[in-house]
């Protein structure tokens, strides 16, 4: 079974394990304030060129983004997000169990403009209704597009105007800055959202992502949050140390590197998929495609490939995901290619 379901279905890449296993019988204390997580936070500022930022070593993707916005906002403020996002759609309402209202609006390409914003505040009336204080967006969005430098700035731009947070959830982060034609650096996006995560997961790591505050107002008692999330890994180092291996070498990292590596295949998926003659649902540039292809062509495909069944699209027709991975290689790209014929 070839798998093509997530970026996250292998372990770690090399790299990173033999750097966990050299740090394996190092003893630290617990719970990320340790040398080896530091070492990882001085790394991270020097890249996105911060030294004043708060850095926090998380366990994952949902509880970062449950722990950054209850710590960023009011009983009564709420969250404004694509209908597609991440915090929507999938995390069983965890944003919603911590007491915040997500406003989810729709979206032609899975990003958000100031003109959603400005649709935000028009639900807004008084004290009857939640205050749109964070604007959430994920760079790559869920259906693999990306943000450019002046959409992000528009952006910051609209925040300001509304007294509003910005918060980019970086789970694909990497492969969103590898993408063909991308203008973003993370030096960019640190200088413009008030809060950040970089993910290791779907990059590579065995575990963790590396939550960036900018802002001292969402920074305050942090930790505490994190706790109370139940997000506070014992073990935190674990995370510092697969992320000094990832961005060691800053613009040339090992980060940089799987993301060039999974969007590379992915390209190559695209272009077998499109001259068997098959179209695509959305303008994805990164490493998740979204192929339209027969039903009975997906039944077949399904007895050796393992992959999400996304949407139905019509009577003959559906969309299934393709993700590409750290460990995806060329053949495993071929052999897909080849069964479509």
């Amino acid at each position: 079974m070839i798998y093509f379901r997530s970026d996250y279905s292998q372990g770690a890449h090399p790299e990173i394990l033999d750097a966990l296993v050299k740090s394996n019988d190092v003893h630290t204390d617990g719970y990320g304030l340790d040398p080896l997580s530091d070492e990882a936070r001085e790394i991270i500022k020097e890249h996105i060129g911060r030294p004043d930022a708060d850095i926090h070593m998380m366990i994952g993707g949902t509880s970062t983004n449950v722990t950054t916005i209850a710590a960023a906002l009011r009983p009564y403020e709420a969250v404004v997000a694509p209908l597609t996002g991440h915090i929507y759609v999938h995390e069983c309402g965890a944003v919603e169990r911590s007491g915040h209202k997500v406003i989810a609006l729709p979206t032609e390409d899975g990003k958000l403009t100031p003109a959603h914003i400005d649709d935000a505040w028009l639900l807004f009336e008084d004290d009857h209704t939640v205050v749109p204080r964070m604007l959430y967006i994920s760079n790559t969005t869920e259906i693999g597009t990306v943000y450019s430098k002046a959409e992000l700035v528009a952006l910051r731009e609209a925040c300001d105007k509304h007294n509003m947070y910005l918060y980019m959830d970086g789970a694909r982060l990497g492969a969103a800055l590898t993408a063909p034609g991308n203008d973003l650096t993370m030096k960019d996006i640190a200088s413009l959202v008030d809060a950040f995560y970089i993910g290791g997961t779907k990059n590579g790591a065995m575990i963790g992502e590396v939550a960036i505050l900018l802002n001292e107002e969402i920074a305050d008692h942090y930790r505490w949050m994190i706790k109370q999330n139940c997000a506070m890994l014992a073990k935190g180092r674990l995370v510092g140390v697969q992320f000094t291996k990832l961005l060691e070498g800053g613009d040339n990292s090992l980060f940089y590197e799987i993301g060039r590596h999974m969007n590379l295949m992915a390209r190559k998926l695209k272009e077998g998929i499109e001259a068997a003659g098959y179209g695509f649902s959305g303008q994805s540039v990164t490493n998740q495609i979204f192929p339209i292809l027969p039903k009975s062509l997906i039944e077949k495909l399904k007895e050796n490939f393992f992959f999400y069944e996304w949407a139905p699209y019509d009577e003959d027709n559906a969309v299934i995901r393709l993700v590409t991975g750290f460990g995806t290689t060329e053949a495993e790209v071929n052999a897909f290619i080849a069964a479509l014929r």
